[in-house]
């Protein structure tokens, strides 16, 4: 049986302006619950059907605006659908806005105990984690002083850590192994691994960063425009993704006003286009892994057209930058 069934669930909203008391109190009330549609109506969720099995990492991925933070709070329950219905079978911990839960006033050791019980656990598991909550949100200086002296980093840090300690079945995670500085983010994603590798949990993963899915999820879903456009595994749905962004950003580019008001007319990007990359070593040998504070050589070739009076020349050029792997620092050199 399915750990979480999603049943054509819709999520529509109200745009414009808010309305005052009497009006939404005869919204509330009025017997005609079939409003009829208008440009006033947005439906962030449009006939969303899926099933997910439990131990599944499940990512789901599209465009700013295409309804995935939405699902996932429906999934969580911290929304409810217009229409449809969702059932999960199990505790479902919820990483969508890590941080947003802590108190100012309250130490980060209070915010522990606040949002552990927030989160289900027992304030006798709480203080059984505690140590590790701390030591890996690298608080053990600060665990004591109010939230409000902290610096943004800290508290999403600690958030962070309090929701993956969790013993829940389902986690749900929205766009934050992005947290904190480099080596933090190396820690959460490691944490997140593990959770994935031995402790079996069932995942939903929302991120912008595509490789990241493609490494951690098993099976993908696309989003677009609040409805599911593609299902299936990660490699070829992110494909499908990667395929449609260009479609998109070539189309863009055709439609784009070659002029502006006063200014004259000019060429768009669809003027370049890329033939090939290559990733070379110091002796510029081609490689497909760089090791750390070692050379690396990017070796760029494109054609681009020239304009010579009303004629368009082909010009091949190829352009090589060399930098150390961790600082990536340009010396470019022209071949």
């Amino acid at each position: 049986m399915p750990i979480i069934e999603v049943d054509h669930v819709v999520k529509r909203y109200r745009l414009g302006q808010q309305h005052n008391l009497r009006q939404s109190l005869r919204r509330l009330f009025r017997s005609d619950d079939t409003e009829p549609a208008s440009k006033t109506q947005f439906n962030a969720l449009n006939d969303i059907s899926f099933e997910v099995e439990a131990g599944e990492v499940l990512g789901i991925i599209g465009t700013n605006g295409a309804g995935k933070s939405t699902l996932l709070k429906v999934l969580a329950g911290i929304t409810t659908p217009t229409t449809g219905s969702m059932v999960a079978r199990g505790r479902i911990a919820p990483l969508i806005e890590v941080g947003a839960g802590l108190i100012a006033d309250l130490t980060g050791r209070e915010n522990i105990y606040l949002n552990g019980v927030i989160l289900g656990m027992s304030v006798k598991e709480i203080r059984r984690k505690m140590d590790d909550i701390v030591a890996f949100a690298e608080l053990e200086d600060f665990i004591d002083t109010p939230i409000k002296r902290y610096s943004s980093g800290m508290a999403v840090r600690l958030g962070f850590s309090i929701a993956t300690v969790v013993d829940a079945d389902i986690l749900i995670v929205d766009e934050v192994l992005a947290v904190g500085d480099v080596a933090f983010q190396r820690k959460c994603f490691d944490r997140m691994e593990d959770i994935i590798k031995h402790q079996g949990k069932t995942i939903l993963l929302v991120s912008h960063n595509i490789r990241q899915v493609e490494r951690l999820c098993t099976r993908t879903l696309l989003l677009d425009h609040g409805q599911i456009v593609a299902d299936g595994g990660a490699q070829e749905v992110c494909r499908q993704f990667y395929d449609r962004t260009n479609a998109k950003m070539k189309a863009d580019a055709i439609a784009a006003p070659r002029a502006q008001a006063g200014q004259p007319a000019r060429d768009t990007s669809a003027d370049l286009s890329v033939t090939g990359i290559d990733l070379m070593d110091g002796q510029e040998r081609t490689v497909e892994v760089v090791p750390y504070l070692k050379d690396l050589v990017v070796r760029l070739r494109f054609t681009a057209r020239k304009a010579e009076g009303r004629e368009y020349e082909r010009v091949h050029l190829d352009l090589g930058s060399q930098a150390k792997s961790d600082t990536l620092a340009p010396k470019i050199k022209y071949g």
